[in-house]
């Protein structure tokens, strides 16, 4: 089993900045690909970024590509999303995931709330 704590939401004004955190459990923790999804009110959940186990590789949407940033520190089993130049449609809940071969393990969300 895999469990995720995602921490760092919060309020901010359009055009500042957050980290969100997410700190796993589990002694393979270094080998799974990780990422970030986030759901606002009334929306399906949207893919936000993803990094491999050895953080080489990520991946972001158009819509987030150049403001926000994936990275992990393996040595602490934590995973964390840098967001710069927020807007208000960034508003969501965010949650992290672990990419378990075929299996994702949600954690419980973290309120962001942008206003304008």
């Amino acid at each position: 089993q895999v469990q995720l704590v995602e921490s760092g939401g919060g309020l901010v004004q359009a055009g500042g900045s957050l980290r969100l955190s997410c700190a796993g459990s589990g002694r393979t923790f270094s080998s799974y690909a990780m990422g970030w999804f986030r759901q606002a009110p009334g929306k399906e959940r949207e893919f936000v970024a993803a990094i491999n186990w050895s953080g080489g590789s990520t991946y972001y949407p158009d819509s987030v590509k150049g403001r926000f940033t994936i990275s992990r520190d393996n040595a602490k089993k934590t995973v964390y999303l840098q967001m710069n130049s927020l807007k208000p449609e960034d508003t969501a809940v965010y949650y992290c995931y672990s990419q378990v071969i075929l299996t994702k393990f949600w954690g419980q969300g973290t309120q962001v709330t942008v206003s304008s």
